[in-house]
């Protein structure tokens, strides 16, 4: 398959040595569960259990309506990872670097990790698309590469356009996570029998199975595994970050680009996870919901880095214990990859469906150096796989200037990190576009805010009249019953009056 060439892209020290070549490992029961209603982009799960409840595995716990009016219906049930009693439900500490808290459920397991009632096995090929679908909501299935976009949602593009191909995402760009290599090692023909329940659904007669081209056991347990499926076949991409964007991805494999505010669909295509994959084989062949994930925990302060086996809800403190602990106090510790993870400190956080990693990073792999003034080098500029001028941003976000960064590209940043690695003044320009993005939705957000108010008045203004017009209605109606009665008084009187 003919491969194009695609803009920026840097080749950062990817230390996977660390873990790629460690068997996934299962993560011993924790004492604790704390499962937030919020794992997913869209509207946050609403708890369906009490203070007190026995659940078993597997049972919903968290689930908001998929048809709800607002934000399209995006959302995403949350199971309980194991049986076991709940004790608390609360607003908890999120895992996330602002530390803000959101609703949380509390799972105390008891040990039986007993599954309870799970529906009945699905037959791919005699039930149908919306059973199927169906099937991957209820079971709370989410992007697994950690942008956490509801995958029933996803698959909605269906009944939009035409669509052409479908994408597995297997190229792993960033450095230290080989989470989904070693699923693609361990559990290939799993992973490809999800795929081909995504290529029914979606209808779509050409499959592209993306793996970095470093990755050759991978891609080797891949091309096996799909030897029987007709319409799969498996590709080696450059290794080159950031290849695991999906739009990236698109550019390389196809030549086309996505435009700026669309999605993959507006060309046809549909790129879905390796993980996502192997959680709907999960969903459909056995019934069970998205209750783990693979988490590769690594960095030079972890003592046996490794990819593990994780209960969703496991604090980050349990499983670094389960990795021997730390070897030496990190410098810094991570929830994803270096270039595009979120900084944390609290180690009483838990492992989400879109923690693809916890890194433990030492000094030493920590890039060091304070940030300096811009010396217009322009370093950042062949670095960016989306062609823009990270310097360019950079002056217009410091100085708040939203609305001409926004003209500049700000909303066609997806935040990689490319260009700030390769900055020498160590400008965290990443924080910066991130701010400004934020503060773009601030912006948007006010003007929908405004508008909403604008259009609440106008109806008021609307029903205020009506309602004046009616009551004006109503007394001219009042008063001409009057006058037709006094009217009639007068010709009868006068009536009388002749005879």
């Amino acid at each position: 398959m003919k491969l194009f060439n695609v803009p920026g892209g840097v080749h950062p020290k990817d230390h996977k040595e660390l873990s790629a070549d460690r068997a996934i490992q299962a993560v011993p029961m924790p004492v604790e569960l704390s499962l937030p209603m919020h794992q997913h982009i869209g509207i946050a799960a609403k708890p369906m259990v009490q203070v007190g409840e026995l659940v078993t595995k597997g049972q919903l716990i968290g689930m908001c309506t998929r048809g709800a009016a607002s934000n399209n219906g995006i959302t995403a049930p949350v199971h309980a990872p194991t049986s076991g009693r709940i004790t608390n439900i609360a607003m908890q500490r999120s895992p996330h670097p602002s530390g803000l808290p959101e609703m949380m459920v509390t799972l105390e397991p008891d040990g039986a990790d007993a599954w309870g009632e799970l529906p009945a096995a699905l037959d791919p090929a005699s039930s149908s698309v919306s059973e199927l679908v169906e099937r991957i909501h209820r079971s709370g299935i989410v992007g697994m590469g950690g942008a956490m976009f509801p995958t029933a949602a996803k698959l909605d593009a269906r009944n939009n356009v035409d669509l052409l191909s479908l994408i597995i995402n297997g190229a792993e760009c960033e450095p230290y996570l080989t989470a989904d290599d070693r699923l693609m090692r361990e559990r290939a023909r799993n992973i490809v029998d999800g795929i081909s329940i995504l290529q029914r659904i979606l209808n779509v007669p050409n499959v592209i199975i993306a793996i970095e081209d470093r990755r050759v056991q991978a891609a080797d347990a891949m091309s096996d595994a799909t030897g029987a499926h007709k319409g799969m076949s498996v590709v080696l991409v450059p290794t080159l970050y950031p290849m695991g964007s999906e739009k990236h991805l698109i550019k390389v494999l196809t030549g086309e680009e996505v435009p700026s505010g669309a999605l993959p669909s507006a060309l046809g295509l549909v790129v879905n996870n390796v993980g996502t994959a192997y959680a709907i084989h999960e969903a459909v062949r056995y019934g069970q919901p998205l209750v783990s994930r693979i988490v590769t925990v690594s960095g030079g302060a972890i003592k046996h880095p490794g990819n593990y086996h994780v209960l969703l809800g496991t604090k980050v403190s349990h499983l670094v214990e389960t990795c021997g602990g730390f070897s030496q106090p990190p410098e810094q510790m991570l929830i994803g990859g270096p270039m595009m993870g979120l900084s944390f400190s609290d180690l009483e956080v838990p492992i989400t469906k879109g923690t693809n990693g916890i890194l433990a990073l030492t000094k030493s792999e920590v890039k060091p150096g304070t940030h300096r003034p811009c010396i217009r080098c322009g370093a950042c500029i062949p670095a960016c796989p989306s062609s823009l001028e990270p310097q360019d941003l950079f002056v217009l976000v410091r100085n708040e200037k939203i609305e001409p960064a926004l003209d500049a590209g700000l909303a066609d940043c997806i935040l990689c990190g490319a260009c700030s690695y390769v900055c020498p003044s160590h400008i965290p320009l990443v924080q910066f576009f991130n701010y400004g993005k934020g503060q773009a939705l601030e912006m948007r957000n006010e003007v929908m805010r405004a508008a909403r108010l604008k259009r609440l008045s106008d109806e008021r203004l609307v029903r205020s009249e009506e309602k004046a017009r009616q009551k004006k209605a109503k007394q001219d109606a009042r008063k001409k019953a009057i006058a037709d009665r006094k009217k009639a008084h007068e010709q009868k009187y006068e009536g009388e009056v002749k005879a």
